[in-house]
């Protein structure tokens, strides 16, 4: 039965991946390339919307304790490079090939697949040789942001919903309005020439 749960959200977070066209190649790519923030939107967004439920939730009574895991610095940088690298070159993450594979895309369930059984291997068999040192370099033990600032962790989800709102503002003020052809052609119209 407890396994019900964790299946139900996983299936939310694909439904709504997919629905958001947040499983295609080109929108992966993109990020990377800075032409389609939309996948950093969505994940800033479940991030807060998360973070606020559990706090929420806690405040209540209604989440159990949080379990915090130790914090390795060097080993979340190294981690996060090579899940970035991997990640611009395929166009794929995790969570995209599930939704891509459960859309029925061949490209998505064979090469994904292939992908993730062979970074499976992989970290498998580094595993034991890179992580102790890593470890070793920077272990700061079980932290939050709000530990190590000294503040309450309410504060600190408050000042990341409130950046993340910001940021949203600011790629929507960047973006232009109108179809640039549009500007052009009003440019260009014979019938606003004077005879």
């Amino acid at each position: 039965m407890e396994v019900l749960k964790p299946l139900a959200i996983g299936f939310c977070f694909g439904w709504l991946l997919q629905r958001a066209g947040l499983s295609r190649y080109d929108r992966i790519v993109n990020v990377y390339r800075l032409r389609d923030l939309a996948v950093i939107q969505f994940m800033l967004s479940a991030l807060v919307v998360g973070a606020l439920a559990l706090r929420v939730l806690a405040a209540l009574g209604l989440a159990g304790t949080f379990a915090l895991p130790t914090t390795y610095v060097w080993g979340v940088l190294l981690g996060g490079v090579v899940f970035g690298v991997g990640m611009a070159l395929s166009g794929f993450c995790p969570g995209t090939v599930a939704a891509g594979a459960g859309e029925g895309r061949i490209d998505y369930l064979v090469p994904g697949f292939l992908g993730l059984f062979a970074g499976a291997l992989v970290f498998g068999w580094l595993y034991p040789a890179v992580m102790p040192r890593l470890q070793a370099l920077g272990n700061l033990g079980p932290v939050t942001i709000a530990d190590a600032l000294g503040v309450q962790p309410w504060l600190v989800l408050l000042i990341l919903a409130e950046l993340v709102l910001w940021l949203f503002y600011a790629l929507e003020r960047g973006r232009p309005v109108g179809p640039p052809a549009a500007t052009k052609l009003r440019a260009h119209d014979p019938s606003s020439c004077q005879a």
